[in-house]
């Protein structure tokens, strides 16, 4: 007599119940990374949008003064949001060069970054 068997072996249960289980961590892994990736991504354009809106007010009190460029000014270091901002003016005669360097603390250490622009006096 012959009896039909159907429905999964248990080894074949266990072999799918890993094989997911592998997946679920593969998943939950790369969404750490994504969740760091974004964060790291924030403080990086908050640090560029200080950086610019420092550069047009310096480049806005070069032009509002006359002559142009008297009351530009060395300044910082200020902080605000966790980034630390701080410019230099340097050039003489029709130029000046704005430099502004922004500072903010990462897991790995602190990232620097530099904008640099000229305005004509």
């Amino acid at each position: 007599m012959r009896t039909d068997r159907s429905g999964f072996t248990l080894v074949e249960v266990m072999v799918a119940v890993v094989m997911l289980g592998l997946g679920v961590v593969a998943l939950a892994s790369s969404s750490a990374m994504a969740t760091r990736m974004i964060g790291r991504g924030k403080m990086e354009t908050r640090a560029a949008q200080m950086a610019g809106r420092r550069l047009e007010l310096l480049r806005l009190t070069a032009y509002s003064t006359t002559p142009r460029c008297t009351a530009l000014a060395n300044g910082g270091p200020e902080t605000a949001d966790n980034v630390t901002e701080s410019w230099t003016i340097t050039g003489a005669g029709p130029t000046r060069t704005l430099t502004v360097a922004v500072s903010h603390a990462t897991v790995s250490g602190v990232h620097n970054d530099t904008l640099q622009s000229m305005v004509e006096c």
